[in-house]
């Protein structure tokens, strides 16, 4: 593993620990599972996670 990803690991890993999820986990898991699916920009993907986690609407889970 690099410098580099090996520092992304570490940088997902705490964002996780406090409840900011990774836009980058977010785009791939769109290209894998829902190919040719609108993928949501990096600011709106936040204020979706964001809406979900503090009553927005309806939990923003995809499957």
């Amino acid at each position: 593993m690099s410098p580099a990803a090996a520092w992304r690991a570490i940088a997902d890993t705490g964002r996780l620990m406090v409840g900011v999820p990774s836009y980058r986990t977010y785009a791939e898991h769109m290209a894998t599972a829902h190919p040719g699916e609108p993928v949501m920009s990096e600011a709106a993907f936040f204020r979706n996670r964001q809406e979900a986690r503090y009553g927005g609407r309806g939990g923003g889970k995809c499957c």
